[in-house]
């Protein structure tokens, strides 16, 4: 992957109407990647988990949203915390869209980038 670092703002690099921000409280599924579109991962850096804050943020600019479909191809696991999250890290996010562009497959991809300790499991 090639990979660019600057310190102007996707929304000054690209037509909004290319933008797609991922965020995992969006009602939009991502059910395959674009590659006319550029995928913002909407990121915090932060302990806590700030339920709406980066799809808030993806509404304020005017951009699309979309979220991982973990709740389409994978199923809750029995723990005893009952805990189960579809926030991801930023790495786990960008291995689970690398494993798909190069698998096309979500549960593949899903297994690659959601830990067990999510809450989450590939059916059997």
């Amino acid at each position: 992957f090639q990979m660019e670092t600057t310190q102007e703002s996707y929304l000054d690099l690209f037509p909004l109407d290319a933008i797609v921000y991922l965020t995992p409280d969006s009602e939009n599924v991502l059910e395959d990647i674009d590659p006319s579109k550029v995928y913002v991962l909407g990121g915090l850096v932060d302990e806590s988990i700030h339920k709406n804050l980066t799809l808030q943020r993806a509404q304020e600019q005017s951009l699309q949203t979309a979220r991982l479909p973990i709740r389409e191809y994978m199923v809750k696991t029995v723990n005893t915390k009952n805990y189960h999250s579809e926030t991801l890290a930023i790495n786990q996010v960008f291995d689970v869209l690398s494993t798909y562009y190069e698998t096309r497959s979500w549960p593949a991809a899903l297994k690659a980038g959601v830990s067990s300790g999510k809450g989450y499991m590939l059916p059997d």
